[in-house]
């Protein structure tokens, strides 16, 4: 998701826990595909990051189940940190490089004046990987602030997300983690998880919020969009 460092969040979304998953590659492609970009940039280089429009962003990504082994998933997680960081954003899917599996990076350093951490929720979350990431809502409350796509650079919206969920994932050695996020780490879960299910946070936008980041940072970067949804006439929750 992802909704940038600089200005909001990154390259970050979800489906519910049930129903089945439809692969998106043909056996062997992802393991190519990896290994591909891990040759090409893996020393010490970034991914070009695929923007909106690209059908990879729009299929359902395979699930990761060993299509490589420790060491190229390693090297490949580690690519993914790099180009993350190099956007920069707070959160990169597998598929916003071209792959379509499901793996995403996550992290963010949360250099925000206090005002506005606090009014947003927004702290430190030290970097993962989540490997075949799935969440569901943890209560009833949604909020609503802007965010962008690494995706879809030059434009932010306003999506009204759960608050908190409970999320479910495994780390790079196979070990499945719980855990509950609440803030603005769910806001970046919730964004990375959707792009591994097709879903861009363009599906989920308030329309009338979208507007240029030139135009937000001149006029509606507030702590919370109050404003902004009076004077452009949009639901916030």
């Amino acid at each position: 998701m992802a909704l940038t460092r600089r200005t909001l969040l990154t390259g970050a979304a979800a489906l519910p826990l049930a129903g089945s998953v439809q692969t998106a590659s043909g056996v062997g492609i992802v393991k190519d595909q990896i290994e591909e970009l891990v040759d090409k940039y893996g020393d010490g280089g970034v991914a070009p990051i695929v923007s909106l429009g690209d059908a990879v962003l729009r299929q359902v990504a395979e699930p990761f189940d060993g299509q490589v082994d420790a060491a190229v998933l390693a090297e490949f997680i580690e690519l993914m940190k790099r180009t993350n960081r190099a956007a920069p954003g707070v959160g990169l899917a597998a598929p916003q490089i071209g792959v379509p599996v499901q793996i995403a990076v996550l992290e963010d350093p949360a250099t925000v004046p206090a005002e506005i951490a606090e009014a947003r929720h927004r702290y430190k979350l030290e970097f993962f990987a989540a490997i075949n990431p799935t969440y569901r809502s943890a209560g009833h409350r949604r909020v609503g602030f802007f965010e962008g796509c690494l995706s879809m650079p030059g434009y932010t919206a306003v999506v009204n997300r759960y608050f908190a969920v409970h999320a479910s994932f495994d780390d790079p050695s196979g070990e499945t983690h719980h855990k509950t996020f609440e803030g603005w780490q769910a806001r970046i879960v919730q964004h990375e998880t959707d792009h591994l299910r097709g879903t861009v946070y363009v599906d989920k936008l308030e329309t009338r919020s979208l507007c240029t980041i030139e135009n937000y940072s001149a006029n509606w970067a507030d702590p919370v969009p109050t404003r902004a949804a009076k004077a452009l006439g949009f639901e916030l929750e």
